[in-house]
């Protein structure tokens, strides 16, 4: 095991790592740029080094500096979190020549997975069902028109570099094509330096499930069971669950088998999770694969037991996974707490908190960097807290969560805790019976 990990991150996802490395004996080092030099994650980590300016270029995504960081503290390892630099392919062979142990998946993997359309190509030949489109990116528009009328509108553009909705359009009329692909290969090209983009196509109301899948380096794979990822604004997740309310155990059978042999045919090492798309006759279609640990990973732990950053540790130190089936016990959800303002259109809300009050109680978690007097830069994602509960079924986590929800206090700023009480009392997500244009119909302002 080894005995001292860099955190290449901020906020909560370094707090939880750094959690994990005590717990287990580790020394941690946090870097922190000058915006975060009050973050909790500097006080709690064994050492701190700051890598530069509040800009995420000069800071968190400046390799060098992060390199020079692990290598002056020592460490033996590097753990990227979530966003930022945990799926660089670059980043993890710069590690390996420096000596450092890159915690995820090989250069290899994040390169094959990283590309959208390439993904989806390998993904087609190792067996999982895929939505139909493009065979890769397209060169130009008049390609991209005559795939569109080949596979039928609406289709959907999309950056084959990016993620997070940049870079991507649906188009529901031959007539709009040509503007739409225009301003998506612009966006894909200002957001991620690539401008290529790829068509498939546009499957209406779709539930968006993941599986949380673990590889080790002997070539073993499992999954633990799916998460709800449906309810988004502008492809941007703001409340999962698992288990889904849709998936039954032959679906849960089907895709989890899906998702073992996408992870199998790229070796895959470390903690992964393959998306899917599923459509209202529960067919379901790949879509991408995330090469890192996921926001909403506490929702896997609370219905498995297991702590997903200590399997990450574990895995890649050169531990053996244990082969078994994880059956979902219970069910659990995490409501994303951003410093938004809902009433506007959920506009950043940066600035001091003057007041913080966490809610409690069995069943109740919540991972935050926060605290009262804590002021939350603007440099970097909303997301200030993941607030989770675990209940005996749906009906219950719901119930919890609503009391969570009505005991959360932050004052100071905007967030996004008023949205969330609302859902929780819409009748709608409370059947689970909703999809991805779930916002967009029924979340109102009064």
């Amino acid at each position: 095991m080894f005995k001292k990990i860099l955190i290449a991150n901020r906020g909560e996802i370094a707090l939880r790592i750094i959690r994990v490395c005590r717990e287990m004996g580790i020394k941690s080092v946090a870097v922190y740029s000058e915006a975060d030099r009050l973050s909790l994650h500097v006080k709690f980590a064994d050492e701190a080094v700051c890598i530069g300016p509040a800009s995420s270029k000069e800071s968190y995504l400046h390799i060098p500096r992060i390199i020079a960081a692990a290598e002056i503290t020592n460490a033996d390892a590097i753990h990227p979190g979530y966003g930022f630099l945990s799926e660089r392919a670059q980043f993890a062979e710069i590690c390996g020549s420096s000596g450092l142990k890159f915690i995820g998946p090989s250069p290899e993997a994040i390169t094959a997975m990283g590309d959208k359309s390439l993904a989806k190509d390998t993904m087609r030949k190792a067996g999982v069902p895929v939505v139909p489109g493009s065979d890769g990116v397209v060169k130009d528009i008049k390609e991209g028109q005559e795939i569109a009328e080949g596979i039928g509108y609406p289709v959907m553009i999309k950056a084959s570099a990016g993620g997070g909705g940049k870079g991507m359009r649906i188009v529901n009329e031959a007539s709009d094509f040509e503007k739409a692909f225009q301003m998506a290969s612009n966006e894909a090209g200002a957001a991620f330096g690539n401008p290529e983009v790829y068509i498939e196509k546009f499957v209406d109301q779709p539930r968006h499930i993941e599986i949380q899948v673990f590889g080790d380096r002997f070539g073993n794979v499992i999954h633990l069971n799916e998460r709800d990822c449906t309810v988004q604004r502008r492809h941007q997740k703001l409340i999962e669950e698992s288990p889904s309310p849709i998936v039954d155990d032959a679906l849960r059978e089907k895709m989890g088998a899906a998702a073992i042999k996408g992870a199998t045919s790229v070796h895959y090492e470390g903690a992964g999770t393959i998306e899917f798309l599923v459509d209202k006759d529960k067919n379901f279609y790949f879509m991408e694969m995330n090469t890192r640990i996921q926001v909403e990973h506490p929702v896997t732990e609370l219905v498995t037991g297991i702590d997903l950053i200590k399997l990450q540790l574990q895995m890649a130190a050169g531990e053996r996974l244990r082969k078994k089936q994880y059956k979902p016990h219970g069910h659990a959800i995490e409501c994303r707490i951003n410093a938004e303002d809902p009433e506007h259109d959920f506009r950043p809300s940066p600035g001091l908190i003057t007041s913080f009050h966490l809610p409690g109680g069995f069943g109740v978690r919540c991972d935050t960097q926060c605290y009262a007097g804590y002021a939350v830069p603007s440099h970097y994602d909303s997301l200030i807290a993941k607030l989770v509960v675990h209940g005996a079924t749906r009906d219950e986590a719901i119930r919890k969560m609503s009391s969570a929800l009505e005991e959360f206090t932050v004052e100071g700023i905007h967030t996004t805790i008023p949205f969330h009480r609302r859902v929780m009392k819409n009748d709608v997500f409370r059947d689970g019976k909703y999809d991805t244009g779930f916002i967009e119909r029924h979340y109102h302002k009064s």
